[in-house]
């Protein structure tokens, strides 16, 4: 089977012994961080999942889902457990970019000599908690374009870099309720995937109760460091891909496209498709999940499997298809059909 690098003939690709002995000890190290977070989130694997796959992957994740699912409470222990600088910004519609960014005031020393220092917002951390974020105005959740694309924010002229790594865990509500905006592609795009959170099933539940109502409450525990996620994301960029792999990942967002899909319902369906960061974000996040899985090399299930959550909300449907009922995830479904 041909063989596909992300970063060619470079000297970690030289051994592949070596590459296989550290895909086998982040292995073990993720196995103790899935462990250290279900000690305290209960249920919920497919949302831990890929949660790490996204953060693995060097990128944001929209967790979507109804009040009072855990959301907040992920995000504290991802930053706990990674032991990453995590920070929480509540988006309400008075909120203003400089409450995210910061701001320069003006300064005046002893001597009276006035100049302008630079006062650091919230975005300034490694894990940046962006909870109900289409509650705020476009105005204020474009001040976060930049930060997830450039990992950097401009101020009164001056460029300040973010601290490495730096992940925007954002929450959305999928009720439709006064008050809010609705996220443009663009912002969305940036996304690496949304994930939907939903209602934990009756075990989960029940374990949940016993354990937060109780005296003592299980606290999250440190098992990885931030440098240590960093040379993860590193690792997970050097693993091979397989051609029918990257073949599948080709064959499902060029098909989810109308202008070039050869499947009916697509070109009837959607108005339209992913681009190409979507197969990127494929390309990333099927490592990803081959590692958590204690896999060396990922597969065309794990294509599969990702599917969802990567393309949904990069793909919009007509207004004929939601007069008629068609959700994206039917249309995900039949794309998933055609990767054999």
């Amino acid at each position: 089977m041909v063989e596909v690098a992300a970063e060619r003939e470079g000297p970690a690709n030289s051994d592949p012994a070596r590459l296989v002995a550290e895909v086998e000890a982040l292995g073990a190290r993720l196995a103790r961080v899935r462990e250290a977070i279900g000690r305290v989130i209960f249920g919920q694997q497919a949302v831990i999942e890929q949660s790490l796959v996204t953060l693995l992957s060097g990128g944001h994740v929209l967790l979507v889902g109804v009040p009072g699912l855990g959301k907040t409470k992920l995000v504290e222990t991802l930053g706990v457990v990674l032991g990453l600088d995590a920070r929480r910004v509540q988006f309400t519609p008075d909120l203003m970019p400089a409450d995210i960014l910061g701001s320069e005031v003006l300064e005046e020393d002893a001597h009276g000599r006035r100049s302008f220092r630079f006062l650091r917002g919230p975005v300034f951390c490694q894990l940046l908690m962006a909870d109900e974020i289409n509650r705020a105005s476009p105005r204020t959740q474009s001040a976060l374009l930049q930060a997830m694309q450039e990992r950097r924010v401009a101020v009164g002229g001056e460029i300040h870099a973010l601290p490495a790594p730096f992940h925007v865990l954002a929450t959305q509500n999928p009720i439709e309720q006064e008050g809010t905006y609705p996220l443009p592609e663009a912002q969305l795009d940036r996304f690496l995937l949304e994930v939907e959170v939903p209602y934990p099933d009756e075990a989960a539940e029940r374990a949940m109760l016993l354990a937060t109502t109780g005296a003592r409450e299980a606290q999250p525990v440190q098992a990885m460091t931030g440098a240590e996620l960093i040379a993860a994301q590193a690792l997970i960029r050097r693993i091979p891909v397989g051609e029918q792999v990257l073949e599948a990942i080709l064959r499902l967002v060029r098909g989810a496209r109308p202008e070039t899909s050869g499947i009916e319902a697509v070109r009837r369906h959607l108005a339209w498709g992913p681009g190409p960061r979507a197969a990127q974000a494929l390309m990333l996040a099927t490592r990803a999940r081959a590692v958590l899985d204690g896999r060396l090399a990922p597969s065309v299930d794990d294509v599969a499997a990702l599917a969802e959550p990567v393309l949904r909300h990069r793909m919009a449907l007509t207004f004929t298809a939601r007069a008629d009922g068609v959700r994206i995830a039917e249309v995900i479904e039949t794309l998933k059909g055609q990767l054999g």
